[in-house]
Protein backbone atom coordinates (compact mmCIF):
# COMPACT_ATOMS: atom_id res chain seq x y z
CA UNK A 1 0.00 0.00 0.00
CA UNK A 2 2.67 2.21 1.20
CA UNK A 3 4.31 1.45 -2.41
CA UNK A 4 1.22 2.06 -4.82
CA UNK A 5 0.43 5.97 -2.42
CA UNK A 6 4.14 6.86 -3.43
CA UNK A 7 3.80 5.81 -7.34
CA UNK A 8 0.66 8.10 -7.37
CA UNK A 9 2.50 11.18 -5.70
CA UNK A 10 5.06 10.85 -8.19
CA UNK A 11 2.44 10.83 -11.05
CA UNK A 12 0.26 13.62 -9.72
CA UNK A 13 0.72 17.04 -10.14
CA UNK A 14 3.03 18.91 -7.28
CA UNK A 15 1.77 21.98 -5.64
CA UNK A 16 3.66 24.83 -4.26
CA UNK A 17 1.67 26.94 -1.69
CA UNK A 18 5.11 29.15 -0.44
CA UNK A 19 8.68 29.20 -1.65
CA UNK A 20 10.25 25.96 -2.23
CA UNK A 21 13.38 26.29 -1.40
CA UNK A 22 16.29 23.38 -1.30
CA UNK A 23 17.22 22.23 2.59
CA UNK A 24 20.72 20.62 3.86
CA UNK A 25 23.70 20.63 1.15
CA UNK A 26 24.60 18.55 -1.89
CA UNK A 27 25.14 15.95 -2.51
CA UNK A 28 21.42 15.34 -3.08
CA UNK A 29 20.34 11.76 -4.43
CA UNK A 30 17.22 10.75 -6.11
CA UNK A 31 15.87 7.63 -6.81
CA UNK A 32 13.62 6.85 -9.53
CA UNK A 33 12.89 3.81 -11.86
CA UNK A 34 15.37 1.78 -9.82
CA UNK A 35 18.26 4.52 -10.54
CA UNK A 36 19.78 6.47 -8.16
CA UNK A 37 20.49 10.14 -9.43
CA UNK A 38 22.53 12.91 -7.84
CA UNK A 39 22.71 16.70 -7.46
CA UNK A 40 26.90 17.56 -6.72
CA UNK A 41 25.86 21.46 -7.09
CA UNK A 42 27.15 24.57 -8.42
CA UNK A 43 30.54 23.99 -9.24
CA UNK A 44 30.61 27.37 -11.65
CA UNK A 45 28.99 30.33 -12.99
CA UNK A 46 29.07 33.25 -15.37
CA UNK A 47 27.80 36.30 -17.13
CA UNK A 48 27.79 38.41 -19.95
CA UNK A 49 26.80 41.83 -19.12
CA UNK A 50 23.21 43.07 -20.48
CA UNK A 51 24.62 45.68 -22.26
CA UNK A 52 26.65 43.69 -25.13
CA UNK A 53 25.92 43.72 -28.60
CA UNK A 54 26.11 40.68 -31.01
CA UNK A 55 27.32 40.17 -34.46
CA UNK A 56 24.37 42.32 -35.83
CA UNK A 57 24.92 45.19 -33.74
CA UNK A 58 21.53 44.43 -31.52
CA UNK A 59 21.97 43.98 -27.80
CA UNK A 60 22.44 40.24 -27.20
CA UNK A 61 19.48 38.90 -25.46
CA UNK A 62 20.24 35.43 -23.41
CA UNK A 63 19.17 32.61 -23.64
CA UNK A 64 16.38 31.22 -24.73
CA UNK A 65 18.59 28.06 -25.55
CA UNK A 66 21.89 27.05 -25.57
CA UNK A 67 24.04 23.96 -26.81
CA UNK A 68 27.61 23.47 -26.86
CA UNK A 69 28.70 22.39 -30.95
CA UNK A 70 28.70 18.99 -31.11
CA UNK A 71 33.24 17.70 -31.19
CA UNK A 72 34.41 20.92 -29.92
CA UNK A 73 33.78 19.94 -25.86
CA UNK A 74 37.23 19.07 -24.25
CA UNK A 75 39.29 18.98 -20.95
CA UNK A 76 41.75 21.73 -20.73
CA UNK A 77 44.72 21.43 -18.04
CA UNK A 78 42.41 24.17 -16.39
CA UNK A 79 39.11 22.89 -17.03
CA UNK A 80 36.84 22.82 -20.07
CA UNK A 81 36.47 24.55 -23.49
CA UNK A 82 33.93 24.11 -26.40
CA UNK A 83 31.81 26.40 -29.29
CA UNK A 84 29.00 28.15 -27.69
CA UNK A 85 25.82 28.45 -29.42
CA UNK A 86 22.95 30.43 -27.78
CA UNK A 87 19.77 31.37 -28.98
CA UNK A 88 17.75 34.75 -28.02
CA UNK A 89 13.89 34.41 -29.64
CA UNK A 90 12.10 37.41 -31.35
CA UNK A 91 13.62 40.48 -30.01
CA UNK A 92 12.83 43.28 -27.93
CA UNK A 93 8.67 43.74 -27.94
CA UNK A 94 5.97 45.28 -25.92
CA UNK A 95 3.07 43.76 -27.03
CA UNK A 96 0.87 45.34 -24.68
CA UNK A 97 1.81 48.37 -26.86
CA UNK A 98 1.90 46.57 -29.99
CA UNK A 99 5.40 47.47 -30.24
CA UNK A 100 7.62 44.64 -32.05
CA UNK A 101 10.98 44.64 -34.07
CA UNK A 102 11.78 43.21 -37.35
CA UNK A 103 14.48 41.13 -35.43
CA UNK A 104 15.88 38.77 -38.01
CA UNK A 105 16.07 35.52 -36.27
CA UNK A 106 19.71 34.13 -35.31
CA UNK A 107 21.93 31.84 -33.19
CA UNK A 108 24.88 33.44 -31.81
CA UNK A 109 28.07 31.62 -31.43
CA UNK A 110 30.58 32.12 -28.28
CA UNK A 111 34.01 30.80 -27.24
CA UNK A 112 33.05 28.97 -24.20
CA UNK A 113 35.41 28.45 -20.93
CA UNK A 114 35.05 26.52 -17.82
CA UNK A 115 38.06 27.25 -15.19
CA UNK A 116 37.87 25.03 -12.76
CA UNK A 117 40.58 25.54 -10.75
CA UNK A 118 39.65 28.37 -9.24
CA UNK A 119 36.35 25.89 -7.87
CA UNK A 120 38.87 24.21 -5.15
CA UNK A 121 39.24 24.68 -1.63
CA UNK A 122 35.29 25.71 -1.75
CA UNK A 123 35.26 28.39 -4.04
CA UNK A 124 33.26 28.42 -7.31
CA UNK A 125 35.05 27.75 -10.88
CA UNK A 126 34.89 30.36 -13.42
CA UNK A 127 32.60 30.54 -16.58
CA UNK A 128 33.72 33.13 -19.51
CA UNK A 129 31.59 33.70 -22.34
CA UNK A 130 33.40 35.39 -25.12
CA UNK A 131 30.81 36.22 -28.37
CA UNK A 132 32.15 36.25 -31.76
CA UNK A 133 30.40 35.31 -34.71
CA UNK A 134 26.90 33.96 -35.54
CA UNK A 135 24.31 32.91 -38.14
CA UNK A 136 21.44 34.38 -39.28
CA UNK A 137 18.36 31.86 -40.36
CA UNK A 138 16.90 31.79 -43.59
CA UNK A 139 13.42 30.83 -44.42
CA UNK A 140 13.11 28.45 -47.63
CA UNK A 141 13.68 31.17 -50.21
CA UNK A 142 16.88 32.61 -48.55
CA UNK A 143 14.98 35.45 -46.85
CA UNK A 144 15.70 35.65 -42.81
CA UNK A 145 13.13 35.48 -40.53
CA UNK A 146 11.76 38.44 -38.35
CA UNK A 147 10.08 38.41 -34.58
CA UNK A 148 7.36 40.64 -35.26
CA UNK A 149 3.85 39.15 -34.49
CA UNK A 150 2.14 37.57 -37.07
CA UNK A 151 -1.53 37.82 -36.73
CA UNK A 152 -3.48 35.98 -38.35
CA UNK A 153 -1.59 36.31 -41.66
CA UNK A 154 0.01 33.70 -43.16
CA UNK A 155 1.93 32.55 -45.99
CA UNK A 156 2.78 28.96 -47.75
CA UNK A 157 6.67 28.06 -48.79
CA UNK A 158 6.95 24.37 -49.64
CA UNK A 159 3.33 23.35 -49.02
CA UNK A 160 4.04 24.42 -45.45
CA UNK A 161 1.57 27.43 -43.75
CA UNK A 162 3.41 29.88 -41.92
CA UNK A 163 3.20 32.62 -39.98
CA UNK A 164 3.74 36.25 -41.70
CA UNK A 165 3.08 39.70 -41.07
CA UNK A 166 0.42 41.32 -43.98
CA UNK A 167 1.70 44.71 -43.19
CA UNK A 168 4.16 46.51 -40.61
CA UNK A 169 7.77 45.67 -39.03
CA UNK A 170 8.54 42.15 -40.99
CA UNK A 171 5.92 42.63 -43.81
CA UNK A 172 6.34 39.25 -45.89
CA UNK A 173 8.86 37.31 -43.86
CA UNK A 174 8.21 34.55 -41.68
CA UNK A 175 7.76 35.06 -37.87
CA UNK A 176 10.08 33.25 -35.79
CA UNK A 177 9.94 33.06 -31.61
CA UNK A 178 12.99 31.14 -31.58
CA UNK A 179 13.20 28.97 -28.38
CA UNK A 180 14.76 25.59 -28.43
CA UNK A 181 17.79 25.02 -29.67
CA UNK A 182 19.36 21.30 -30.83
CA UNK A 183 22.40 20.29 -32.93
CA UNK A 184 22.72 17.44 -34.47
CA UNK A 185 26.02 15.45 -34.88
CA UNK A 186 26.83 16.52 -38.33
CA UNK A 187 26.51 20.38 -37.01
CA UNK A 188 22.63 20.68 -38.46
CA UNK A 189 20.51 22.37 -36.23
CA UNK A 190 16.57 22.35 -35.03
CA UNK A 191 14.92 25.84 -33.45
CA UNK A 192 11.09 25.10 -32.00
CA UNK A 193 9.19 28.06 -32.38
CA UNK A 194 6.59 29.20 -29.97
CA UNK A 195 4.34 31.04 -32.59
CA UNK A 196 3.65 27.39 -34.56
CA UNK A 197 4.86 25.38 -32.24
CA UNK A 198 6.63 23.57 -35.58
CA UNK A 199 10.03 22.55 -35.52
CA UNK A 200 12.31 24.12 -38.53
CA UNK A 201 15.57 22.19 -39.28
CA UNK A 202 18.37 23.64 -40.19
CA UNK A 203 21.97 23.39 -42.00
CA UNK A 204 25.25 24.68 -40.74
CA UNK A 205 24.83 27.98 -42.43
CA UNK A 206 21.08 28.61 -40.79
CA UNK A 207 19.57 27.88 -44.08
CA UNK A 208 15.62 26.08 -43.18
CA UNK A 209 16.15 22.58 -44.68
CA UNK A 210 12.68 21.26 -43.66
CA UNK A 211 9.61 21.65 -40.94
CA UNK A 212 8.01 19.41 -38.58
CA UNK A 213 4.88 20.74 -38.19
CA UNK A 214 2.85 20.41 -35.38
CA UNK A 215 0.36 17.87 -35.07
CA UNK A 216 -3.60 18.99 -34.58
CA UNK A 217 -3.65 18.80 -31.25
CA UNK A 218 -0.93 21.04 -30.79
CA UNK A 219 -1.55 23.66 -33.94
CA UNK A 220 -2.81 27.07 -32.96
CA UNK A 221 -6.21 27.41 -34.38
CA UNK A 222 -9.11 29.75 -34.55
CA UNK A 223 -12.63 28.62 -35.92
CA UNK A 224 -10.90 25.71 -38.08
CA UNK A 225 -8.08 28.29 -39.14
CA UNK A 226 -4.18 28.99 -38.10
CA UNK A 227 -4.12 30.97 -35.03
CA UNK A 228 -0.38 31.66 -34.80
CA UNK A 229 -0.30 35.45 -33.51
CA UNK A 230 0.60 35.95 -29.96
CA UNK A 231 -1.93 38.74 -29.48
CA UNK A 232 -5.34 36.98 -29.68
CA UNK A 233 -6.00 33.70 -27.70
CA UNK A 234 -6.41 30.04 -29.97
CA UNK A 235 -9.83 27.95 -29.25
CA UNK A 236 -7.23 24.77 -29.61
CA UNK A 237 -3.36 23.93 -29.46
CA UNK A 238 -0.92 25.76 -28.28
CA UNK A 239 -1.84 28.55 -25.96
CA UNK A 240 -0.30 31.82 -26.61
CA UNK A 241 3.26 32.44 -26.10
CA UNK A 242 3.83 28.69 -24.84
CA UNK A 243 4.80 27.02 -27.88
CA UNK A 244 7.62 24.26 -28.74
CA UNK A 245 9.59 25.64 -25.74
CA UNK A 246 11.48 22.57 -24.84
CA UNK A 247 13.30 20.53 -27.29
CA UNK A 248 16.57 17.48 -27.12
CA UNK A 249 17.70 14.87 -28.91
CA UNK A 250 18.67 11.72 -27.53
CA UNK A 251 22.56 10.83 -26.52
CA UNK A 252 22.54 8.30 -30.13
CA UNK A 253 20.57 10.80 -32.17
CA UNK A 254 17.48 8.37 -32.87
CA UNK A 255 15.05 10.30 -31.32
CA UNK A 256 13.55 13.67 -30.69
CA UNK A 257 11.68 15.23 -27.96
CA UNK A 258 9.66 18.21 -28.28
CA UNK A 259 7.79 19.55 -25.23
CA UNK A 260 4.83 22.41 -25.00
CA UNK A 261 5.72 24.97 -22.30
CA UNK A 262 2.15 24.18 -20.74
CA UNK A 263 -1.01 22.89 -21.63
CA UNK A 264 -3.05 23.12 -24.90
CA UNK A 265 -5.56 25.15 -24.57
CA UNK A 266 -8.60 21.94 -24.63
CA UNK A 267 -5.99 20.51 -22.13
CA UNK A 268 -6.72 23.66 -19.63
CA UNK A 269 -9.20 23.47 -16.87
CA UNK A 270 -11.30 26.32 -16.21
CA UNK A 271 -10.25 28.72 -13.72
CA UNK A 272 -7.20 30.45 -12.83
CA UNK A 273 -3.85 29.39 -14.61
CA UNK A 274 -2.98 26.28 -12.11
CA UNK A 275 -5.47 24.74 -14.73
CA UNK A 276 -2.39 24.48 -17.05
CA UNK A 277 -0.40 21.73 -15.70
CA UNK A 278 -0.94 18.99 -17.94
CA UNK A 279 1.30 19.26 -21.30
CA UNK A 280 2.23 17.20 -24.14
CA UNK A 281 5.69 15.42 -25.23
CA UNK A 282 5.91 14.31 -28.49
CA UNK A 283 8.72 12.18 -29.62
CA UNK A 284 9.50 12.06 -33.49
CA UNK A 285 12.24 9.03 -35.13
CA UNK A 286 14.75 10.77 -36.63
CA UNK A 287 17.04 8.04 -38.10
CA UNK A 288 15.11 8.05 -41.52
CA UNK A 289 14.36 11.30 -41.89
CA UNK A 290 15.19 14.30 -40.11
CA UNK A 291 11.83 16.09 -40.24
CA UNK A 292 9.09 12.99 -39.86
CA UNK A 293 5.72 14.42 -40.26
CA UNK A 294 4.41 11.95 -37.17
CA UNK A 295 5.35 11.36 -34.13
CA UNK A 296 6.15 7.69 -32.73
CA UNK A 297 5.33 8.71 -29.38
CA UNK A 298 2.49 11.29 -27.60
CA UNK A 299 2.65 11.77 -23.92
CA UNK A 300 1.08 13.59 -21.27
CA UNK A 301 3.05 15.23 -17.71
CA UNK A 302 1.65 16.73 -14.97
CA UNK A 303 4.32 20.20 -14.68
CA UNK A 304 4.11 21.66 -11.21
CA UNK A 305 1.49 24.62 -9.72
CA UNK A 306 2.31 27.36 -7.31
CA UNK A 307 0.88 30.33 -5.57
CA UNK A 308 2.18 33.53 -7.29
CA UNK A 309 2.31 35.27 -4.31
CA UNK A 310 3.89 32.64 -1.95
CA UNK A 311 1.03 32.83 0.20
CA UNK A 312 -1.28 29.79 -0.33
CA UNK A 313 -3.72 29.41 -3.21
CA UNK A 314 -2.36 27.79 -6.54
CA UNK A 315 -2.80 29.84 -9.14
CA UNK A 316 0.33 29.29 -11.80
CA UNK A 317 1.40 26.64 -13.54
CA UNK A 318 5.05 26.14 -12.99
CA UNK A 319 5.73 25.81 -17.17
CA UNK A 320 8.94 24.42 -18.38
CA UNK A 321 11.34 25.92 -20.19
CA UNK A 322 14.16 23.81 -21.56
CA UNK A 323 14.61 19.74 -22.08
CA UNK A 324 17.64 17.74 -22.38
CA UNK A 325 17.31 13.93 -23.42
CA UNK A 326 18.67 10.96 -21.54
CA UNK A 327 17.83 7.87 -23.68
CA UNK A 328 14.83 6.80 -25.79
CA UNK A 329 12.56 7.47 -21.99
CA UNK A 330 14.13 9.71 -19.80
CA UNK A 331 14.68 13.53 -20.19
CA UNK A 332 15.45 16.36 -17.88
CA UNK A 333 12.93 19.13 -17.74
CA UNK A 334 13.20 22.84 -16.25
CA UNK A 335 10.19 24.08 -14.92
CA UNK A 336 10.31 27.38 -12.84
CA UNK A 337 7.89 30.46 -11.77
CA UNK A 338 7.49 34.17 -13.36
CA UNK A 339 8.99 35.47 -10.08
CA UNK A 340 12.81 37.34 -9.80
CA UNK A 341 14.37 39.99 -12.17
CA UNK A 342 12.66 40.72 -14.89
CA UNK A 343 9.03 40.76 -13.24
CA UNK A 344 7.41 43.76 -12.55
CA UNK A 345 6.72 43.68 -8.26
CA UNK A 346 8.15 41.98 -5.34
CA UNK A 347 6.37 38.53 -5.68
CA UNK A 348 8.80 36.36 -3.99
CA UNK A 349 10.48 33.55 -6.16
CA UNK A 350 8.22 30.62 -5.37
CA UNK A 351 10.17 27.74 -8.07
CA UNK A 352 13.04 26.73 -10.02
CA UNK A 353 13.70 23.28 -10.44
CA UNK A 354 15.03 20.93 -13.00
CA UNK A 355 13.01 17.85 -12.97
CA UNK A 356 13.90 13.76 -13.85
CA UNK A 357 10.84 12.42 -16.42
CA UNK A 358 10.37 8.80 -17.48
CA UNK A 359 7.94 8.23 -20.50
CA UNK A 360 7.87 4.59 -19.50
CA UNK A 361 5.12 3.10 -18.89
CA UNK A 362 2.96 5.95 -19.85
CA UNK A 363 0.25 6.09 -22.21
CA UNK A 364 1.14 6.62 -25.65
CA UNK A 365 -0.95 8.75 -27.31
CA UNK A 366 0.04 9.09 -31.47
CA UNK A 367 -2.42 8.51 -33.56
CA UNK A 368 -5.33 8.58 -31.14
CA UNK A 369 -7.97 11.32 -31.35
CA UNK A 370 -6.02 13.21 -28.47
CA UNK A 371 -3.64 14.02 -31.22
CA UNK A 372 -5.65 13.81 -34.59
CA UNK A 373 -8.26 15.66 -33.29
CA UNK A 374 -8.72 18.57 -30.37
CA UNK A 375 -9.93 16.25 -27.88
CA UNK A 376 -9.37 17.03 -23.94
CA UNK A 377 -7.17 14.80 -21.81
CA UNK A 378 -9.54 16.11 -18.93
CA UNK A 379 -11.95 13.89 -16.79
CA UNK A 380 -13.77 16.85 -16.12
CA UNK A 381 -13.56 20.61 -17.73
CA UNK A 382 -13.63 22.20 -14.10
CA UNK A 383 -10.40 20.16 -12.90
CA UNK A 384 -7.08 18.59 -13.56
CA UNK A 385 -7.71 15.06 -13.15
CA UNK A 386 -7.01 13.05 -16.29
CA UNK A 387 -9.33 10.80 -18.05
CA UNK A 388 -8.79 7.10 -16.53
CA UNK A 389 -7.39 5.82 -19.22
CA UNK A 390 -4.31 8.09 -19.91
CA UNK A 391 -1.43 7.61 -17.38
CA UNK A 392 0.72 10.76 -17.41
CA UNK A 393 4.73 10.05 -17.02
CA UNK A 394 6.23 10.02 -13.90
CA UNK A 395 8.46 12.77 -13.01
CA UNK A 396 10.57 14.13 -9.59
CA UNK A 397 12.98 16.87 -8.46
CA UNK A 398 16.51 16.46 -9.30
CA UNK A 399 17.69 19.67 -8.71
CA UNK A 400 16.52 23.12 -6.91
CA UNK A 401 18.11 26.07 -7.94
CA UNK A 402 16.64 28.17 -4.83
CA UNK A 403 19.75 27.29 -2.93
CA UNK A 404 20.35 30.34 -1.02
CA UNK A 405 24.32 29.50 -0.04
CA UNK A 406 24.56 27.95 -3.19
CA UNK A 407 22.94 31.00 -4.79
CA UNK A 408 25.67 33.22 -2.79
CA UNK A 409 28.64 31.66 -4.15
CA UNK A 410 27.89 33.07 -7.58
CA UNK A 411 27.09 36.53 -6.16
CA UNK A 412 22.95 35.89 -6.78
CA UNK A 413 20.12 35.92 -4.08
CA UNK A 414 16.36 35.63 -3.53
CA UNK A 415 15.62 39.03 -2.37
CA UNK A 416 12.48 40.14 -4.04
CA UNK A 417 11.44 43.04 -2.04
CA UNK A 418 14.77 44.58 -2.73
CA UNK A 419 13.84 45.36 -5.76
CA UNK A 420 15.50 45.33 -8.79
CA UNK A 421 18.95 44.66 -8.33
CA UNK A 422 22.11 43.08 -9.34
CA UNK A 423 22.39 39.68 -7.79
CA UNK A 424 18.78 39.43 -7.69
CA UNK A 425 17.95 36.25 -9.35
CA UNK A 426 16.63 36.51 -12.82
CA UNK A 427 12.84 35.27 -13.43
CA UNK A 428 13.26 33.79 -16.33
CA UNK A 429 15.84 30.40 -16.44
CA UNK A 430 15.05 28.76 -20.10
CA UNK A 431 18.09 27.35 -21.12
CA UNK A 432 19.90 24.02 -20.67
CA UNK A 433 22.77 21.83 -21.86
CA UNK A 434 24.28 18.51 -20.79
CA UNK A 435 28.02 17.70 -20.91
CA UNK A 436 30.11 14.82 -19.83
CA UNK A 437 33.07 15.29 -17.05
CA UNK A 438 35.02 13.30 -18.34
CA UNK A 439 36.20 12.25 -14.72
CA UNK A 440 37.49 9.02 -15.13
CA UNK A 441 36.62 8.71 -11.64
CA UNK A 442 33.42 9.46 -11.69
CA UNK A 443 32.29 8.44 -15.54
CA UNK A 444 28.98 8.59 -14.42
CA UNK A 445 29.18 12.81 -14.19
CA UNK A 446 27.79 15.54 -16.25
CA UNK A 447 27.80 19.32 -16.62
CA UNK A 448 24.55 20.97 -16.70
CA UNK A 449 25.08 24.48 -17.82
CA UNK A 450 21.86 26.65 -16.85
CA UNK A 451 21.11 29.87 -18.88
CA UNK A 452 18.66 32.89 -17.87
CA UNK A 453 16.58 34.76 -20.61
CA UNK A 454 17.16 37.99 -19.61
CA UNK A 455 14.45 39.78 -22.61
CA UNK A 456 16.65 42.36 -23.55
CA UNK A 457 16.60 44.13 -20.32
CA UNK A 458 18.94 46.67 -20.49
CA UNK A 459 20.28 50.07 -19.44
CA UNK A 460 22.06 50.45 -22.95
CA UNK A 461 19.57 48.47 -25.56
CA UNK A 462 19.92 49.10 -29.08
CA UNK A 463 17.54 47.34 -31.60
CA UNK A 464 17.62 47.73 -35.12
CA UNK A 465 19.61 51.27 -34.22
CA UNK A 466 16.92 52.20 -31.68
CA UNK A 467 16.91 52.71 -28.14
CA UNK A 468 15.47 50.24 -26.48
CA UNK A 469 16.92 51.44 -23.01
CA UNK A 470 15.52 49.70 -19.39
CA UNK A 471 15.79 51.21 -16.19
CA UNK A 472 18.35 48.25 -14.87
CA UNK A 473 20.26 45.48 -16.11
CA UNK A 474 19.35 42.19 -16.22
CA UNK A 475 23.02 40.26 -17.33
CA UNK A 476 23.26 37.01 -19.19
CA UNK A 477 23.80 34.23 -16.55
CA UNK A 478 24.89 30.57 -17.01
CA UNK A 479 25.35 28.67 -13.84
CA UNK A 480 27.04 25.01 -14.42
CA UNK A 481 26.32 21.97 -11.90
CA UNK A 482 27.54 18.57 -11.37
CA UNK A 483 25.29 15.70 -11.82
CA UNK A 484 25.67 11.96 -11.74
CA UNK A 485 23.16 10.70 -13.80
CA UNK A 486 23.46 6.88 -14.07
Amino acid sequence: MLATALLLATLSASGYSAPHEASGAPPRTLQLGGRTYADKGLVAAGRLPAGTLDFLGDTLGSFSSLAVQPGTWKRTANGYEGVLWTLPDRGRNDPEAGLFYDYAGRVERMQLRIDTTQGKAGTLGRLTMVPDKGVVLKDFNGQPFTGADPGDHTITQREVVLPSPANGAGAGKVSLDAESLQFTADGHFYIGDEYTANVYYFDAQGQLQGVIVAPPAIRPQRDGKPAFGSLAPPQSGRRNNQGAEGMGLSPDGSRLFVALQSATMQDSAQGNAAGRINTRVLVYDVTSSPTPQQPISHYVMALPAYAHDGKGKLDRTAAQSELRALDAYRFLLLARDGNGLGKDGDDPIVYKSVLLVDVAGASNLAGSPYETGTTSLLADPTGTALKPEIMPARSDELLNLLDRPQLARAGLDLETRRGPHDGLLSEKWEAMDLLPAMDPQHPNDVLLLIGNDNDFIARHCRMQGEVCDSAYDNDNRVLVYRLALP
